[in-house]
């Protein structure tokens, strides 16, 4: 007879704990009242003649309650329960122990490798991970039911960033209302900070602005550089007002003006990226940032904004010093650069944006490309216009906004009416379903996975509800950043954020993981096959999507479908997925599931085909995705990203290109840092295997990580195939 433990764990039967446990119970009480040896191998023999292949340790421990007060052993039966509930709160606290012990001591592969950009061994990570064990041990003792978190054990589904959940102000990711803050004054730890009055100012105060943001909230936020464009103004007319004053000529004037704007540009672009990577925010990292590049947002100030977007791209093409003094890639801020008319076409007068782009791209990964034409025809708002915005992040995209006619329910101060509202948006927070447990699970049969998946996505659903009903007590002043002075909404003092929950004005997130070992079983094709493989697969996404509408038309809460970016969860899915069906080829046999709906790492295929066939899903994913191509070095082959970026404006809304651009420390090898049979990274100049002296970057799922990661993440990055040759470069 096996035994399943509470935490999903299957062991021997062992008849001894059952009398030791009984025991025990024994010296607490009277001697009348106590169990004699033949009564406890009565409750012994009684469990092992049920003759169960496995058997739960709560129903063991159920059958013992019972047969005490059979024999009339009513104390002992009190001082057993009183006991086995002592040992769950004693299993309970030594496990948050030994894992607060883990962490501080680096022991723990796990938190050494749980976020690839943040390391653990810094005591403010540290902080960060300290608060999180215990809102985790909150989260998972009061906050959550007993089938969420056995289903979050079991890998069933995964219940997202419980580390911040216990503390019920904390939302995930949010579009920076950068605009309103600069251009009507913001409130930062009680000080007023009004408008500025040139870029470089205007520059420092975002980067106040976003440290403050993201320290009340975790996951990714935005900002626009077009936000941005108008202090490009205001410095140009002071220097030139300056030089006028001088009695200079107009043609002198103008010229100067022009040299010492573009020169203040550059050094406040400097001082943002400084700023934004030396910042250290309350979640121990810095801000996960991401920066919007628009010409299209604006034509007032369209300038500006190229101005802008050409320092930035210069400055990462450069890259960041390291403390050896080399430039490296960094992981942050993310670049999102819009692909339009005017810089997509070579005759186009801004194209040499997007040649830059390209070229930095090649060297530092980014910028990640969003298609004008595709997203205006797939986000369309309540007026039926569409819309072009950036991400929350990483992939996370708002749905189009259906807050149009309730009017300005934030009460921004740059609120414009009728107009579709992105910025000062946010979303509530994830749970993630694992596909392929569904697909196993049903063993094939087509009946009963559809009858499974209804019954997975509504155990997602009630974690959802309760995400947002957790969210929906929070009045403004838990954050004033956020709620009253413009991050978000300029709320008044006490007033509820509730009606920002509803209505479209936020969205809460359906994530999904693993869509091709899901096909790959159901029908033993990939969803890539452009036959039952992908039929199925659409019909899958579909269906996460027809869910998402029944919810939201009961509720008037904006679901929605979620590639979710599973860095360490990947791992665990893996390995739940493993330990629940045993190794099935294609499927369990690795320490790592697909992401999202993306085409498998593994498999061959090219770069246009891959975009292609992931348009159709990401489609599909309307609150989140992104795809991507990976690629060898390509810096002296620009030609070929710029055929790939037309590839993209054409056919999907979102992609980006992996390129290798890593350091050794000891050698001073630039490449690619290669990975061994043991999935342990190396110098293949010097054989340096030091994590503290190998700067590697790579993109993880979405964003790009710089501080390793676990063996389930390390044996997906080792098998991505190339899906662009490079061999004219």
């Amino acid at each position: 007879m096996k035994i399943v433990k509470r935490d999903g764990h299957i062991v021997d039967y062992d008849s001894a704990k059952i009398e030791l446990a009984i025991k025990k119970a024994n010296v607490e009480v009277k001697p009348k009242e106590r169990a004699t040896d033949e009564e406890i191998q009565d409750i012994i023999s009684y469990i092992e003649d049920l003759n169960k292949k496995r058997i739960l340790v709560e129903d063991i421990q159920d059958i013992i309650e019972e047969k005490l007060m059979e024999f009339d052993k009513y104390q002992l039966a009190k001082k057993y329960i009183t006991y086995r509930y002592t040992r769950e709160l004693v299993r309970k606290a030594n496990t948050t122990d030994q894992t607060i012990k883990e962490l501080i001591e680096g022991e723990s592969e796990y938190w050494n490798n749980e976020n690839s950009n943040k390391n653990a061994m810094l005591v403010t990570t540290q902080r960060d991970y300290l608060a999180g064990i215990t809102s985790t041990d909150i989260t998972r003792r009061f906050l959550l039911p007993e089938e969420i978190v056995k289903a979050h054990d079991e890998g069933i589904i995964h219940f997202h960033d419980a580390d911040y959940f216990a503390q019920n102000a904390l939302h995930n990711c949010e579009l920076i209302n950068l605009e309103d803050m600069l251009q009507n004054g913001t409130v930062i730890n009680g000080v007023m900070i009004e408008k500025p009055h040139r870029f470089i100012t205007a520059a420092t105060i975002a980067t106040q602005i976003i440290l403050a943001v993201t320290s009340s909230s975790y996951g990714g936020a935005t900002v626009s550089l077009t936000h941005l464009a108008p202090f490009v103004r205001a410095s140009y007319d002071k220097y030139y007002k300056k030089y006028k004053a001088r009695k200079l000529d107009e043609e002198t004037c103008k010229k100067y003006a022009k040299e010492d704007t573009q020169k203040e540009v550059a050094d406040g672009v400097q001082t943002f990226n400084y700023q934004v990577n030396s910042m250290t925010n309350t979640n121990g990292q810095a801000p996960f940032l991401s920066v919007f590049m628009y010409l299209g947002e604006t034509e007032e100030y369209k300038e500006e904004v190229a101005m802008i977007m050409e320092e930035f791209l210069k400055q990462r093409i450069l890259g960041f010093k390291n403390r050896k003094g080399v430039y490296i890639t960094p992981a942050f801020p993310k670049l999102l650069y819009v692909l339009e008319e005017d810089t997509i076409n070579p005759k186009g007068k801004y194209y040499y944006l997007t040649k830059l782009a390209a070229e930095c791209t090649a060297k530092r990964l980014v910028p990640d490309y969003i298609s004008e034409k595709v997203m205006k025809e797939l986000k369309k708002n309540e007026n039926g216009n569409g819309d072009c915005y950036p991400c929350m992040g990483c992939r996370s995209f708002l749905t189009p906004d259906r807050s149009i006619s309730l009017g300005n329910i934030a009460k921004a101060g740059n609120y414009e009416e009728g107009k579709g509202k992105y910025y000062g948006r946010f979303n509530q927070g994830v749970v993630t379903i694992n596909l392929p447990d569904v697909a196993l699970s049903s063993k094939k049969d087509m009946n009963k996975f559809w009858k499974i998946f209804d019954e997975r996505l509504e155990l997602c659903h009630k974690a959802l509800q309760i995400r947002h009903k957790r969210l929906s007590n929070v009045t403004s002043d838990v954050a004033p950043i956020l709620w009253q002075d413009g991050g978000l909404a300029r709320l008044a003092p006490g007033e509820s954020i509730h009606e920002l929950l509803h209505h479209g004005y936020s969205t809460i997130s359906l994530g999904y993981a693993g869509l091709y070992e899901c096909v790959k079983y159901m029908t033993g094709s990939s969803h890539t096959d452009n036959g039952e493989g992908k039929d199925f697969g659409l019909k899958v996404m579909q269906k996460l999507n027809d869910k998402c509408k029944e919810w939201k038309d009961a509720e008037d809460i904006d679901y929605s479908v979620y590639g979710t970016p599973i860095e360490s969860t990947t791992y665990k899915f893996a390995k739940c997925l493993k330990e629940r069906f045993g190794t099935v080829e294609g499927v369990t046999d690795r320490k790592y599931i697909t992401n999202s709906y993306h085409v498998p790492v593994f498999e061959e295929i090219d770069a246009f085909s891959k975009l292609k066939v992931e348009s159709e899903f990401q489609k599909l994913s309307p609150g989140g995705a992104i795809s991507y191509i990976e690629t060898p070095n390509l810096q002296n082959n620009i030609d070929v990203i710029l055929e790939v970026i037309n590839f993209i404006y054409d056919n999907i809304m979102y992609a980006e290109l992996n390129t290798k651009s890593d350091y050794c420390q000891k050698c001073g090898y630039t490449g690619e840092i290669q990975i061994d049979e043991n999935l342990e990274w190396y110098c293949p100049e010097c054989g340096n295997r030091d994590h503290n002296t190998l700067n590697v970057a790579r993109r993880t799922c979405g964003y790009i990580g710089t501080n390793f990661w676990n063996k389930g993440r390390t044996q997906e990055i080792k098998e991505r195939v190339l899906h662009i040759d490079n061999k004219d470069a």
